[in-house]
């Protein structure tokens, strides 16, 4: 079965009457989780970004406290599911400001953590990688934002 582009699809939607999108939109909803949560996300959560952030942290702080420290290979395959989490978070807002928020906030999280994860490579290079996305989405923000971030971002550097 071939796949209709996002133009094709644009197009043919906007054709289709209300009472067929509704349909169209929870049929959507039941098949995967992901859809289910981006149409929660667009109908609750982005009124109120702050709030949608706020849980996400709550969130955050829940599983980092879940990680077993027992190895390292299971500390960085916690970390990993997290920063998936928040990635895929961050593809429903598509803003910014959220995105640097909630990498700032994963940042913070793993430098604070024990073990620390300057005794691991792969850590240290997720938790760079990290930082570098954060600086460069910075530099997309408003003055005034860059300069409360950059100040946030010098206080987590390793």
């Amino acid at each position: 079965m071939k796949v209709a582009s996002i133009k094709e699809l644009k197009d043919e939607l906007g054709h289709r009457s209300k009472e067929e999108l509704l349909d169209y939109c929870l049929q959507l909803s039941k098949f995967k989780k992901e859809n289910k949560e981006l149409l929660t996300y667009v109908l609750f959560d982005s009124i109120n970004e702050e709030e949608f952030i706020a849980q996400i942290k709550q969130e955050v702080e829940i599983q980092f406290e879940l990680i077993n420290k027992k190895k390292f290979y299971l500390i960085k395959k916690s970390v990993r599911k997290i920063l998936k989490m928040i990635k895929k978070y961050i593809r429903y807002s598509k803003k910014k400001e959220t995105e640097v928020e909630l990498l700032l906030f994963f940042c913070a999280q793993l430098a604070d953590f024990s073990p620390s994860i300057k005794r691991n490579t792969t850590m240290l290079n997720l938790y760079n990688r990290q930082l570098l996305l954060v600086k460069k989405g910075i530099t997309l923000l408003h003055e005034d934002l860059q300069y409360d971030y950059e100040l946030e971002l010098q206080e987590i550097t390793l």
